[in-house]
């Protein structure tokens, strides 16, 4: 009997859900997976009650409820200057993950070649080979993570089709430059690319650094479809509503594998995004401050710890290199740290292509979460502690 698809192969469980696990038989700090601790707003919450109450608990449509659809256009017309029309150039989905699962699906052939920034989100590589196409790396490096521009160049063949783009990047928390974008720009318009781009962290930099949408630069806008998600922004991670925006072929794309994924989800909770998007400034700006005062907690306690820190422009994540304290496998110290000292975070090597004569580059770095309480991150670093050796 067979038991699974070649599709799945090699994918194994998500690393996300094998260290959550761990923490949880433990009773460890989990700063492995990217939730927060806390949940969003309250009058969010209200919104998502009164839909409830009030009859919103059957199929919504299968692109989105209309006034979750004008929201997100009016989001990005107001953060972005993009204009787009929430009828043909907009869809919701479940969560930014469908989104990306069913662009590649509608927007990719077999054989086709993607080019992805490595360290890639895990959910990228498994869609890529779900979709039959073939990944091409180009790898952001230690210890800052800039884009290679010349590999970039160097990664498009004949037979390239897609560029999936993430920025703010997860697990690096790069936050890509313009002129770095525009590169990216130059190459997907010389050769007639589509740009996928992951944006769930759009509001979430730090220290000034501005997010840049790749579709707002010159001749992008027709070529890029954008996906963000409600999760990260508003804290609500498990009401899984994303969106896709874009020209509306793209989006059509989309859609056209998304109807028979889920076709619609979350119907309740739409309109309670839909008024989220519609906070007024001081709540981005007091989330941004909020994140980047834990970011700075985490990070100088890590630093103290005797970890080498490469502190992030944005995301909710900070990477260490862990050689300074004796360790040298990522895999290794993650999977052993919850039973040494009650922490769990991710290693980076899972987010590497393992390939022949190539030591992986992720195989010293880790992963932490600093979306959590300060209390809960100062508990986390006073564990840490136990890794330093008495002298």
């Amino acid at each position: 009997m067979k038991t699974s698809s070649s599709r799945i192969a090699g994918l194994g469980t998500t690393i996300f859900a094998e260290m959550s696990a761990q923490a949880a038989r433990t009773g460890a700090v989990n700063l492995g997976q990217g939730f927060p601790d806390t949940d969003g707003p309250v009058d969010v919450v209200d919104h998502a009650v009164e839909a409830l109450r009030g009859g919103r608990n059957q199929y919504a449509p299968g692109i989105g409820a209309p006034e979750l659809r004008i929201a997100i256009a009016a989001h990005q017309q107001r953060f972005h200057g993009l204009t787009v029309d929430p009828d043909t150039e907009v869809a919701v989905t479940t969560g930014a993950t469908e989104a990306i699962a069913a662009a590649l699906l509608g927007l990719v052939d077999p054989g086709d070649e993607i080019i992805v920034l490595e360290p890639y989100y895990d959910s990228y590589v498994a869609m890529i080979q779900m979709a039959g196409a073939v990944r091409r790396p180009v790898t952001l490096r230690a210890p800052d993570f800039r884009l290679p521009v010349d590999e970039l160049r160097a990664a498009v063949s004949p037979r390239t089709t897609a560029i999936l783009l993430n920025s703010p990047h997860n697990p690096t928390g790069t936050v890509l430059r313009r002129d770095e974008l525009q590169v990216v720009a130059d190459i997907a318009i010389e050769h007639d690319l589509v740009v996928i781009s992951d944006e769930v962290y759009e509001h979430l930099t730090f220290d000034g650094v501005p997010h840049v949408p790749v579709a707002t630069l010159s001749g992008m806008a027709e070529r890029t479809l954008t996906i963000s998600s409600g999760g990260k922004t508003f804290s609500f991670t498990g009401w899984k509503v994303g969106w896709a925006t874009g020209p509306a072929p793209l989006v059509a794309a989309m859609v056209g594998a998304k109807q028979f994924l889920t076709y619609t989800s979350g119907s309740p909770l739409q309109p309670a995004i839909a008024h989220a998007l519609g906070a007024d400034d001081a709540y981005f700006n007091d989330f941004t401050a909020r994140l980047q005062s834990q970011r700075d907690q985490l990070c100088d306690g890590l630093r103290s710890i005797g970890f080498e820190v490469f502190v992030p422009q944005g995301t909710y994540f900070a990477t260490t290199d862990i050689r300074p304290l004796g360790f040298e496998d990522g895999p290794d110290f993650c999977r052993r740290l919850p039973e040494l000292v009650g922490v769990a975070a991710i290693p980076h090597q899972v987010f590497y292509d393992e390939r022949p004569g190539r030591d992986n580059p992720g195989r010293p770095l880790v992963r932490w979460a600093f979306c959590k309480q300060p209390a809960v991150i100062a508990e986390a670093m006073s564990r840490l502690q136990g890794l330093v050796p008495d002298v």
